[in-house]
């Protein structure tokens, strides 16, 4: 009889708070998103101040009328080290149309340590606890990062799509 290995201890989820983005979450994660590792599978570069500006508003928005958003993520510092969060599949000319999609970008300092998976699955929890039946992530199929997230969160590939500019996406999915 032959004894399994047993399997190294995982390390703990690093602590994260999400809350609804301020407007001076704003200028944090224009100055966080203004990293071209960061914005590689976004466009390259980081938006313009008012595109953040913008975000952010909608996503106050989001949260008023839907429960849940792109919330800021901070450590235990209150640090802000980007987002997570849910909000509207935001296209209406391709991918998931009408779904919601759950979605992260670090900045690039926090990469790596477990803050991502950890606050979506804070996410999950508060989307199922507001009811979403299932859920969404749409990724780069370049970016494995992000791909290693979805698969740890439980989710599963489910289909490609192909943007009008010739980027390859993979469409993940999870029912809660």
């Amino acid at each position: 009889m032959s004894i399994a290995p047993v399997p190294p201890p995982t390390a703990p989820a690093p602590p994260v708070r999400l809350r609804v983005p301020t407007d001076e979450d704003t200028l944090a994660w224009h100055r966080i998103f203004d990293d071209p590792e960061v914005m590689e599978f976004h466009g390259g570069r980081s938006a313009e101040f008012s595109v953040y500006e913008e975000l952010t508003a909608r996503q106050r928005r989001h949260d008023a009328e839907l429960g849940y958003c792109l919330w800021t993520l901070t450590d235990e510092d209150d640090t802000v080290l980007g987002f997570t969060g849910a909000q509207p599949w935001p296209h209406t000319h391709f991918g998931p149309v009408g779904a919601i999609e759950i979605g992260w970008r670090l900045a690039r300092a926090a990469w790596g340590r477990g803050y991502a998976t950890a606050a979506a699955r804070t996410t999950l929890e508060r989307l199922r606890a507001a009811g979403v039946p299932d859920v969404v992530a749409m990724v780069n199929s370049r970016n494995v990062r992000s791909i290693a997230v979805a698969e740890r969160l439980g989710m599963r590939k489910a289909e490609t799509f192909t943007t009008s500019s010739g980027l390859e996406a993979y469409c993940f999915r999870l029912e809660l």
